[in-house]
C-alpha cells in the first residue's frame, strides 16, 4: 500500500505557502490594474494643465498600458523566484547562469536594446499617445498601441504595421494639441480675386457657425493668400484650425461648401487645358485669318 504521509506533508507545508504566493502575486495584480488608472488620470490631470481632456486621456491610456505590461514581467519574475525558493531550488546559481547567459545574448541583442531606448524616450517625451495619427518610419496610420519594444499603426487600408522603436528617426505627430485645414482652392484667371476671397471667407465662416461643426473648430477656415500663378489656375490658400482628428471631416466639409458657393457666385474652378494657337500672333484668332 502507498504511503502518501509524505506528499501530503509536503503539501501542506509547501503547497500551501506556494498558492498564498500566487493569490498575493495575482491580487497585486489587479489591485494595481484597479488603482493604476484613477492614479495616472489624477496626477496627469494636475501635472498637464494645457492639455486637452482628450488629450489627457490618450497620455493616460498610453502610459497604463505601457506600466502594466512592465509590472505584469516584474511581478511573475518575483513569484517565479519565490516559488523556487519555496521548492528548495537554489536561485544563486540560476541568477549567475542567467547572468553569463545575459552577457552572451547581449552581443546578439543590441538592436533590442536599441529598441527599449528609444521606446523609453518616446514615452517619456510623449511625442505620440494610443489614439493618435501620426507619421513614424515613413508609415502614416492610427496609433493602436505603444510599449517599450514597438509601435503599433493602423493605415487607411486597415493594415496593421509593427514598427520597432529603433527605426524612427523622425516621428510625426498629425493630432497633437490642434489639428489645421490647410488646402489649396484653384480659380480661374479671369476671376476677380477679391471677390472669389469674399465667397470664401464667408463660407469658412458659414461653417464655422454651423452647429453640427461648431464644436470642432478652433478658428474659423479663412483665406491666407493668393498662393500660386499655376498653368491652369491660381491657387487661393485656406486655413483653419480645429481639434484634433477633425481636419480630414472638416476639410471635406469645406470643399462642398465651396464647390456649392462658386456654383452659385459663377465662379469658375479651372481643370488642366492647353490653349493652341495656329500663325505667328497669338493674339490672331482663327476667324481673322
Amino acid at each position: 500500500m502507498i504511503d502518501w504521509t509524505p506528499v501530503t506533508d509536503w503539501l501542506l507545508q509547501h503547497g500551501t505557502r506556494i498558492l498564498i504566493i500566487l493569490v498575493i502575486g495575482f491580487g497585486l495584480w489587479f489591485a494595481l490594474k484597479k488603482l493604476l488608472l484613477p492614479m495616472l488620470r489624477r496626477t496627469l490631470a494636475r501635472t498637464m494643465k494645457g492639455e486637452s481632456k482628450e488629450g489627457i486621456k490618450k497620455r493616460t491610456d498610453t502610459l497604463n498600458s505601457v506600466l502594466m505590461g512592465a509590472v505584469k514581467i516584474i511581478i511573475a519574475i518575483v513569484v517565479v523566484f519565490m516559488i523556487l525558493d519555496e521548492v528548495d531550488v537554489p536561485i544563486g546559481p540560476a541568477l549567475a547562469g542567467l547572468g553569463v547567459a545575459g552577457i552572451a545574448v547581449g552581443f546578439g541583442a543590441q538592436y533590442l536594446i536599441r529598441d527599449l531606448i528609444a521606446g523609453f524616450f518616446v514615452i517619456l517625451e510623449n511625442q505620440y499617445r494610443v489614439g493618435d495619427v501620426a507619421r513614424v518610419a515613413d508609415i502614416i496610420g492610427v496609433v493602436e498601441a505603444i510599449n517599450l519594444r514597438k509601435t503599433v499603426l493602423r493605415d487607411l487600408d486597415g493594415i496593421v504595421h509593427h514598427v520597432p522603436n529603433g527605426e524612427i528617426r523622425v516621428a510625426s505627430n498629425y493630432t497633437r494639441h490642434f489639428s489645421r485645414v490647410n488646402l489649396n482652392i484653384p480659380v480661374a484667371y479671369d476671376t476677380n480675386l477679391d471677390h472669389a476671397i469674399n465667397v470664401l471667407n464667408r463660407v469658412g465662416k458659414e461653417l464655422a457657425a454651423d452647429e453640427d461643426w461648431r464644436p470642432v473648430i478652433k478658428s474659423a477656415p479663412q483665406v491666407l493668400r493668393v498662393d500660386n500663378l499655376g498653368d491652369s489656375g491660381i491657387d487661393i490658400k485656406v486655413l483653419g484650425d480645429v481639434k484634433p482628428l477633425q481636419q480630414w471631416a472638416v476639410t471635406g466639409e469645406l470643399r462642398k461648401r465651396i464647390k456649392k458657393a462658386f456654383d452659385d457666385e459663377g465662379i469658375e474652378i479651372p481643370w488642366p487645358h492647353t490653349k493652341v494657337y495656329f500663325g505667328n500672333s497669338p493674339g490672331q484668332s482663327m476667324a481673322g485669318q
